[in-house]
């Protein structure tokens, strides 16, 4: 017997998802309302605007009732809604001038990233999910606090931010 639920994932623009060449043919063989399902994960994913989203649309082929899972956004396009910026580079020029980080962020904004891709995470941590978002912004050039997150972490491990994973 075939399974009664299809899944359809789809990696969105936040807010602005629509019909395309891949996706109206799936909608339409399941006979879905696409213009609705659109638009509860357009209305869904507002927040995210800017950012890739991935989502999946999973569909019960006999009573075409559907359920939208929302995703979140890969740590790095995260860091860069926190900081306000578009593209994580640091040109030539900047280098010249002696630049050596894209912005920095404050460690609670690093902890609130951290509690928003604990799901996706392998760890039910939060100190070491803490940790993997700082890798993340070493390898973006992103200080913490004014920092090298590398030092943040060499901090964390020295304990001096348990009061944020304090239960």
């Amino acid at each position: 017997m075939p399974e009664d639920k299809e899944t359809i994932e789809l990696l969105i623009d936040g807010g602005k998802a629509s019909p395309g060449p891949t996706t109206a043919p799936k909608f339409a063989a399941l006979k879905i309302n696409m213009g609705e399902v659109f638009k509860s994960v357009n209305e869904k994913t507002k927040d995210y605007s800017g950012m890739q989203v991935p989502v999946k649309v999973i569909i019960d082929r006999n009573t075409k009732e559907y359920e939208i899972k929302i995703g979140t956004p890969p740590v790095s396009s995260l860091i860069k809604k926190e900081l306000g910026i578009g593209v994580a580079k640091i040109t030539e020029e900047d280098k010249t001038k002696g630049k050596v980080s894209v912005g920095s962020l404050g460690f609670e904004k690093v902890v609130n990233v951290a509690k928003a891709k604990m799901e996706d995470f392998l760890s039910n941590d939060l100190k070491n999910a803490v940790k993997q978002v700082l890798g993340t912004c070493v390898s973006m050039k992103v200080f913490v606090n004014e920092k090298p997150a590398k030092e943040i972490i060499k901090e964390i491990d020295e304990g001096k931010f348990d009061n944020f994973f304090a239960n």
